[in-house]
């Protein structure tokens, strides 16, 4: 096969996954959207009759809302970096996974905003949330980790779908050659009239490697951000210093697991096995271990750290979360996060993808109880004996959860209709 047949090939193999869904597409799509149409009926029934219905007690004021954010943030924060660091060190094996993973940047984050408010009760008054001034001059409470998160978020989504959108337009134009009637319209509409004349590519370029080098320290800072909503307290197991690279370690590694669950099932069923190969999903399974490697020193540095100090608070926190109500999630987190992925040192493990497929869901799961713990352990067992309590979710925080994995699933599903799922001109790029 010659060089334009090659060519003709890469498109027509990526953009057939765009073709007519067929049962099962549809049967997960309605499923996906069964999970946020009841999110947005518990959310709404939340509103209506008063944050009594969640688990939220004296002392554990944050529970299960807060740690759908941060769980979600971190998702988010993986895809655009693996996008952005993978394209400025120039590695090959990028091209099978920065389409999906840019595109769950955008959906993560849009599950992430959706608990800041689900987390105030009276949603309804969230513009007190952004700076702006109002008719009395007042202004919104800037120690708030609430106004930190919004600025977080939006910043970061804005950044990330700025650089999915500027990576699709070539692509669009590639889609618009294929496509008939409204369809061809809308996709030349996004196309901007790319044509992909020498100036096009200098500008397009430029522009691409602009916002790689802007979106890479964003995700450490954003994320960082997000730490600081614990670690400016002064409660024990969340005043500490190591918070920020302990969660943008925790972010890349969440992220990255998450991209191998969507990638996995993407490639077998939509017949991607040319572009997206063993060699690819070993490359991507060793930045799962190397990052599983720090957040296990982070979890050894944070014990130690809290025996070094001498501070009984700090010690009887850290011994709680070992031993205490929650020690059951305290050490699946450690299996999941810890100990599963050292399997990954045997290389026959690294190339097997049903393998890789169930440890990324172990990571997730991992990840998941990992904020859960850090958030309600330390809470839960605060300064003064008289206000210790235990907290468990309630089943409308539980629907909630579900119904946030729900958005971001058809989100996704939704994107492999209708956008092309890798990036074609990279991958005629490399050949």
């Amino acid at each position: 096969m010659d060089k334009p047949d090659k060519l003709a090939r890469v498109e027509q193999d990526v953009l057939s996954a765009m073709k007519k869904p067929g049962i099962g597409y549809l049967a997960a799509l309605g499923c996906s959207a069964t999970l946020f149409l009841c999110l947005l009926g518990l959310w709404g029934y939340q509103m209506m009759t008063g944050m009594g219905v969640s688990g939220l007690m004296n002392p554990v004021g944050w529970g299960v809302y807060i740690t759908n954010f941060v769980f979600w943030v971190g998702i988010a924060h993986s895809g655009t970096l693996i996008s952005a660091v993978l394209f400025l060190f120039r590695a090959r094996f990028r091209t099978s996974f920065n389409r999906p993973a840019e595109a769950m940047t955008v959906f993560a984050l849009l599950a992430a905003g959706l608990f800041p408010l689900i987390h105030l009760g009276r949603t309804w008054k969230f513009y007190y949330l952004f700076p702006y001034p109002t008719q009395r001059m007042l202004w919104v409470n800037f120690r708030s980790p609430l106004v930190w998160d919004v600025f977080a978020v939006s910043t970061y989504l804005t950044v990330s779908v700025v650089f999915f959108y500027v990576g699709l337009i070539p692509d669009f134009a590639i889609a618009r050659r294929y496509k008939e009637g409204a369809a061809k319209r809308i996709y030349g509409l996004l196309s901007l009239g790319w044509t992909g004349t020498r100036r096009q590519w200098k500008n397009y370029n430029q522009l691409y490697l602009f916002l790689a080098a802007f979106a890479t320290p964003l995700v450490a800072s954003v994320h960082s951000v997000v730490s600081w909503d614990f670690a400016m307290s002064i409660i024990p197991g969340w005043h500490t210093t190591i918070f920020a690279p302990y969660f943008v370690a925790g972010a890349i590694f969440s992220g990255t697991a998450m991209v191998i669950t969507l990638v996995v099932p993407m490639r077998k069923i939509l017949a991607l096995d040319r572009y997206i190969t063993d060699d690819h999903f070993e490359s991507i399974a060793k930045i799962l271990l190397f990052t599983s490697l720090i957040v296990t020193y982070s979890y050894v540095v944070e014990f130690a750290l809290a025996w070094y100090s001498g501070n009984p608070f700090e010690m009887e926190t850290f011994r709680y979360r070992a031993l205490g109500d929650y020690s059951v999630m305290f050490w699946i987190m450690i299996f999941c996060n810890s100990l599963a992925p050292l399997t990954l040192f045997v290389r026959g493990l690294r190339r097997n993808v049903v393998f890789l497929f169930v440890l990324s869901l172990l990571v997730n799961v991992g990840m998941w109880v990992e904020r859960f713990v850090i958030i309600v352990s330390s809470l839960a067992r605060d300064f003064d004996p008289y206000a210790w309590g235990t907290y468990s979710p309630s089943i409308v925080e539980v629907g909630i959860t579900l119904g946030s994995f729900g958005l971001f699933f058809t989100a996704y599903l939704l994107f492999l209709k209708t956008l092309p799922v890798l990036s074609i001109t990279e991958i005629k790029e490399h050949l």
